[in-house]
């Protein structure tokens, strides 16, 4: 490739130019206090910060920003900061996930629409990673992902507390009554110590690994704690490399190959992945022009070993421990024989030189392949009469014994419902029955929400049960764990069969052979499938209508039609007359 010069810049065509349009440019930025000199030639470097006071994920993003433009001056650039959706995931309701295609949008807009030569994209909290990295990939121009970090590991009473793994467990345990309020709140108040993302290998810091695994990071920048030190000095590195990109006019499409996308899927699923890495990592690949199916993920998982020993799928650590044995260049050169070393990453370098001095410090941490965690993968892809487009499962975080399971159903339309007769102490149900929640897809939701994780019934709770089947067409919190089916597709609100059980119906999962189905014959199937009625839209107008109207299922990464890649050609740039 040709390296770029000045007056080949894409900022050029807004600064460059002797006429009336670029004049008013020109002008305008000096009314911001900045000479000619300053941003002229140079090039633009757009600082896309998802920072917002209620995000406390992204509470150091202020400073990261400022560390970010440090070293984008110090190369020569000239850095703009732009926000864009902040997109929390404990405040946004009724879920993160029905705006995650709204920040991909944003990212891609905004880019295409302003003198941006090239892109940091600051990001961390669960759909954050994606939505910029899809909306990136789709405007063209050359990013580099900042993730946000892990935050410290909680603390309460002499007890390590791991985010959200730790909230289920002691939520369960008030209400079985074995801990009091005093302590209940002694633990609210040691959850979450500093900022940064989720510490356990929860859905955030799947996404950064993922983007990490892709060559989307400065390498290795996926495990540094959000308060470390090293924090401050790679954001400052992200600033000057993304101006040495921009003059080498390197092309997002040769770091984004099948290759990467592979790596990074064997990766996750070494680190014990969340679930909602499958929904986020198809729709990431597509807008590369990368086809992935849940029957590449599926095949993966059958044979990739968990080697991260990290909280919910391991049993001891957390990500700040994960960075001390070594962080992920580690994990990754114990499978490097797995992996296409050979892919670039945004630093220039290919795999096989970005892990060749990577080390392992504590190999229980950071399990060799001769001592996993799991034999297999962090996740497995089911299909049967219940889910004929799949649904998923973490067979790593949930009790063994339910890999093989007959029990009839117990079936809840929505979550209020399954909510009041959770709490019922007089509920009817035994440890082998399956419950079951739908209407809770990406358009019954809506959104998609995490809610797949069901609470066990509190009968069950006060006899020391702490697992039990429960399948839904719901997502499900990366910090969640147990024997829960999720994304189940095509979802009931559609029509798909999971509309169609009953209670009291036997569901009969077996892992191994990958199957879930009701016991219902296909009569009965047909006859409820002729009576079904269709639920009423739950939107009329704005954002949720165009969302019921455009979003995919879970088996495609619930992207919009009109987004993906076969829909039409990429906008061109911009005309500026």
């Amino acid at each position: 490739m040709m390296p770029k010069t000045p007056d080949t810049l894409r900022s050029s065509r807004w600064f460059a130019p002797d006429d009336l349009r670029s004049f008013g440019h020109r002008s305008r930025m000096m009314q911001l206090g900045y000479a000619e000199e300053e941003f002229r030639g140079k090039p633009i470097i757009g600082v896309l910060n998802t920072w917002s006071e209620i995000n406390s994920c992204h509470g150091h993003f202020p400073e990261r920003a400022k560390e970010v433009k440090r070293g984008v001056n110090q190369a020569g650039g000239f850095p703009i900061e732009m926000p864009v959706l902040s997109l929390d995931e404990q405040f946004t309701k009724p879920s993160s996930m029905l705006y995650r295609n709204m920040l991909a949008m944003e990212t891609e807009e905004v880019i295409r629409s302003h003198p941006f030569d090239g892109v940091i994209l600051m990001g961390g909290c669960d759909k954050t990673t994606p939505a910029l990295i899809m909306g990136a990939l789709s405007a063209g121009v050359p990013f580099i992902y900042l993730p946000a970090g892990p935050m410290l590991r909680g603390n309460y009473a002499g007890e390590i507390l791991g985010s959200g793994s730790d909230a289920w467990k002691y939520w369960d345990e008030r209400r079985a009554g074995n801990i009091n309020d005093e302590q209940w709140r002694g633990v609210q108040g040691g959850i979450a110590r500093s900022h940064g993302v989720c510490m356990t290998m929860g859905t955030a810091s799947t996404m950064t690994t993922i983007a990490d695994a892709m060559g989307l990071t400065l390498p290795g920048a996926s495990s540094i704690p959000a308060v470390d030190a090293s924090h401050s000095r790679m954001a400052s590195a992200c600033g000057r490399r993304i101006v040495e990109m921009v003059w080498e006019d390197v092309s997002m499409q040769d770091i984004v190959t099948s290759a990467s996308v592979k790596n990074a899927a064997i990766v996750a699923m070494a680190t014990g992945c969340s679930t909602n890495a499958v929904v986020h990592l198809i729709a990431m690949a597509r807008r590369a022009g990368v086809e992935l199916t849940l029957d590449d993920l599926d095949a993966l998982g059958r044979t990739v070993p968990l080697l991260a020993n990290v909280r919910p799928s391991g049993k001891d650590y957390l990500m700040e421990d994960f960075y001390y044995a070594g962080g992920l260049l580690a994990m990754i050169k114990q499978i490097a024989d797995r992996l296409d070393t050979s892919a670039v990453s945004v630093n220039g370098r290919t795999l096989a030189d970005n892990i060749s001095d990577a080390q392992v410090y504590n190999d229980d941490v950071i399990r060799p392949l001769s001592n996993p965690v799991y034999h297999e993968g962090s996740l497995a892809v089911l299909r049967g009469n219940l889910c004929p487009s799949g649904a998923v499962i973490k067979p790593a975080a949930c009790d063994p014994k339910y890999h093989i399971h007959e029990g009839p159903a117990l079936v809840f339309d929505s979550y209020a419902e399954m909510k009041t007769a959770i709490d019922d102490e007089d509920l009817e149900v035994t440890p082998d029955h399956v419950l079951v929640l739908r209407n809770a897809g990406p358009q019954g939701g809506p959104g998609f929400p995490e809610w797949g994780m069901l609470p066990i019934p509190k009968v069950l709770i006060k006899q020391g049960h702490r697992d039990m089947l429960r399948i839904s067409d719901a997502r499900m919190s990366g910090t969640s764990y147990g024997a829960c089916v999720l994304h189940v597709a095509p979802e009931s609100f559609v029509g798909g069969p999971l509309a169609l059980l009953k209670t009291g119906d036997i569901v009969r999962m077996d892992l191994p052979n990958r199957s879930l189905d009701m016991i219902v014959d296909d009569a009965e199937l047909e006859r409820r499938k002729a009576a079904w009625i269709p639920p009423e839209p739950r939107f009329q107008r704005g954002w949720g209508w165009m969302f019921s109207k455009h979003v995919g299922q879970a088996d495609t990464g619930c992207d919009f039609d009109y987004l993906t890649r076969d829909h039409g050609q990429t906008t061109g740039e911009p005309d500026i007359f």
